[in-house]
């Protein structure tokens, strides 16, 4: 396999979302509905980024039975998230998600997230090529 880093395959489209919006303003406010996340904002430059999984809304929300008007994204996310750098290779960052049990992180660069990467991204935009042939 010829190398491949995670700026190569990250999605580049994601939407982001205040810590204190309720889960029904974030979900209301996707825009990129092929994510499965949104990306939490720093509050300041001293905070960390945190991510929401639409995983922790089933699981916490739905799963809980509570209201989504009622819950906030704080209340749900994870925070601080592992992120990882767009000049990794992808077979670092597929031992890092297996490593730490993630199934995508925030792509960052010079303190800004500039992408998502997951799994699917690695697999699918790593090993295959556009006509879906790949690699063995």
């Amino acid at each position: 396999m010829k190398h491949k880093t995670v700026q190569d395959v990250m999605k580049t489209n994601f939407d982001v979302v205040d810590h204190m919006a309720s889960i029904n303003e974030a979900l209301s406010s996707m825009r990129h509905h092929e994510t499965k996340c949104l990306i939490v904002e720093k509050r300041d430059e001293f905070d960390e980024y945190g991510m929401l999984l639409i995983s922790d809304v089933a699981r916490n929300v739905i799963g809980r039975d509570r209201s989504p008007h009622r819950v906030n994204v704080y209340e749900i996310m994870t925070k601080p998230v592992i992120t990882v750098k767009p000049d990794m290779n992808i077979k670092y960052c597929a031992m890092l998600f297996e490593r730490f049990d993630l199934s995508r992180a925030p792509v960052v660069k010079d303190s800004q997230v500039v992408g998502i990467v997951s799994f699917t991204d690695m697999v699918m935009k790593g090993l295959c090529d556009e006509e879906g042939l790949c690699e063995v």
